[in-house]
């Protein structure tokens, strides 16, 4: 079992009078790439801030490797960071800026010389040592940031949407460069992003974060399978959410039909959270199936057709690899092991509202 090299006990933050964190608890393992991911403002940079020393919180503590770090200022933990605005030195070359932490901690010319090549291999730079930051494209830049955050050897690199600049190809190029450093270099990575494909993509664990309070932790698999709200459901990938009543286990209605699923548990005629993916969805010719309603629009998207599909007042988005014609009644059908049913939030932190979106 990997050992924790970082906790966030009870820590709270507040700005302005507006609590950010509360009450906050996270372990973090050795060697693990995990993910803050949410909204803006549901306090993910916040976290990254308190961890790198750069805010201190109003209550709770920092642990690493189970000191309490929470009074020690930036440069006094083994942390490093890499923002969204790359903060290279202009008027140094790539070598000079990768060197320079290096330089401040007076390691001989030998080591630097030595690091400086390894890292540039390690981020499939070496032929650009001599170039100046302005020369080098968006992802080359950043790819820079990252290979002098590497050099010093941090325990933890604490990574601020660093890819939120790119264009959407170079970010999937250097996700995927992320993920081979990450398992080159054997450090723990802690990753902010409000962009739920790169954390599913990249991440062991991913914390969804609403309103500072955590949703829900686990893999991207799990997640993504088995939300435990319908704010994350809705937060990871698209999802129909419909409110429902459990009229028995293993029995939901929806929209007045009765519906198997497998849940168990629930009290008799509870309302419920329903939630469907897109993708489980099924049309079938009108009369077949659960639903009946009429196709209202349909967008080609490459690999499926996105379908919406009106029953009553409730519209059903529908990923499907057939077309179908505007104006149609269909059914809709679904598997019961495709149906995640949800008790309705206790409080409007686990709500989605406009206001998250």
């Amino acid at each position: 079992m990997q050992d924790v090299i970082l906790q966030l006990d009870a820590v709270s933050k507040s700005f302005d009078g507006k609590m950010i964190l509360k009450d906050f608890d996270l372990e973090i393992k050795r060697n693990e790439f995990v993910t803050l991911l949410g909204p803006s403002g549901c306090g993910k940079s916040t976290t990254l801030r308190i961890i790198g020393g750069f805010e201190k919180p109003d209550g709770g503590r920092v642990l690493f490797e189970g000191k309490d770090v929470t009074s020690l200022s930036p440069d006094k933990r083994n942390v490093n960071t890499v923002f969204q605005k790359y903060s290279l030195f202009p008027h140094m070359s790539v070598a000079e800026n990768i060197a320079f932490g290096l330089k401040l901690k007076k390691k001989s010319k030998q080591y630097i010389d030595d690091k400086i090549a390894y890292a540039l291999k390690l981020v499939n730079m070496t032929s650009y040592a001599r170039r100046k930051p302005a020369s080098l494209s968006g992802g080359q830049q950043q790819r820079v940031a990252i290979a002098r955050a590497i050099v010093n050897e941090p325990e933890i690199l604490l990574l601020d949407e660093p890819l939120g600049a790119l264009d959407l190809k170079l970010r999937h190029e250097m996700q995927r460069e992320l993920i081979k450093i990450k398992k080159e270099v054997g450090i723990t990575f802690v990753y902010v992003t409000h962009d739920q494909e790169e954390a599913l993509t990249m991440s062991d664990r991913i914390v969804v974060m609403n309103k500072g309070i955590i949703q829900q932790m686990g893999t991207s698999k799990s997640i993504y399978d088995e939300p435990q709200n319908a704010f994350v459901a809705d937060f990871i990938g698209d999802s129909n959410i419909i409110d429902g009543i459990m009229k028995q286990d293993r029995l939901v209605r929806i929209q007045g039909v009765d519906v198997p699923c497998v849940d168990e548990g629930f009290g008799r005629d509870e309302l419920v959270d329903v939630v469907i993916r897109p993708e489980d969805l099924v049309i079938v010719a009108e009369g077949q199936g659960y639903v009946r309603g009429m196709v209202v629009s349909i967008i080609f998207k490459g690999a499926y057709y996105e379908i919406k599909v009106r029953a009553g007042e409730y519209e059903w988005s529908v990923q499907s690899v057939n077309p179908a014609q505007i104006g149609a009644m269909v059914g809709l059908t679904i598997l019961p092991d495709n149906i995640q049913i949800m008790h309705k939030p206790l409080s409007e932190d686990a709500e989605v509202t406009k206001e998250d979106e």
